[in-house]
């Protein structure tokens, strides 16, 4: 297992120089203003085959490290035309980049004849199946259930202070909680669940003032009681089924 993840660490490391720490600001700038006609843009995805080839240290791949760059130059040539720089078109990007660099990697392992045998591996797992379900609980049904059961709460204090707080930041605070709750019960790190909680009063309750406060600190508290508890349920569930 140690030798055929190797060369999967060495195509990500070689990404992560390309995209990240090889790509001055100025690059992006250019890329921008000229997209496919940018002369950095075929300097940059040359790069990321040379990197590959650096880092697979045998020069007989060559040809991987032509895909590489052919299919960088693409994908990033792509995300230009878009015109857009948010979150979603990063995200894509990257995980165009990923998916090229998942398949060469099974290539160098020939490890496309295990891709059937082991997703049926994973879908016959109740304990794989079970924790992917759980995540995919807290993540998406536990919050929209959360702000249904707190919704007439939001009204009241969105009636007291419309600019309380970020938009749908709670809602992303509750996501990321959730998760590190469900992660620490099933690595039986209960204990660090305790400051999790600590972490959050400090944070979201130390400079509560005004004629509100109360009402947002308890409309709060009874949101993230009720994030903890179906969370903590869940992870006890998933534990019993992995471990029965």
């Amino acid at each position: 297992m140690e030798n055929s993840l190797t060369p999967l660490l060495q195509l990500l490391l070689a990404h992560i120089l390309t995209d990240f720490l090889l790509q001055p600001k100025s690059w992006i700038e250019h890329k921008r203003k000229f997209q496919a006609r940018s002369y950095i843009l075929i300097l940059h995805s040359l790069l990321a085959g040379v990197l590959t080839l650096v880092f697979l240290q045998d020069l007989s791949l060559w040809y991987l490290a032509l895909i590489v760059s052919i299919t960088h130059y693409l994908i990033d040539w792509w995300k230009l035309v878009q015109n857009r720089d948010d979150l979603k078109y990063f995200l894509l990007d990257q995980f165009f980049h990923i998916l090229v660099i998942i398949f060469i990697w099974l290539f160098l392992i020939n490890g496309y004849t295990l891709i059937f045998p082991g997703l049926k591996n994973i879908l016959d797992s109740p304990a794989i199946l079970a924790i992917a379900g759980a995540y995919l609980i807290v993540i998406f049904p536990a919050g929209y259930l959360i702000g249904k059961a707190t919704q007439r709460w939001q009204e009241e204090i969105e009636q007291i202070d419309q600019n309380s707080s970020l938009r749908e930041a709670g809602r992303y605070i509750g996501i990321f909680e959730r998760i590190l709750v469900l992660t620490f019960i099933l690595t039986q790190n209960f204990s660090a669940i305790g400051f999790l909680i600590a972490a959050k009063s400090i944070l979201r309750f130390s400079e509560k003032t005004g004629s509100g406060a109360r009402k947002q600190t308890e409309y709060v508290l009874i949101g993230t009681l009720m994030s903890f508890a179906i969370t903590i349920l869940l992870g006890l569930l998933v534990n019993y089924i992995i471990f029965q």
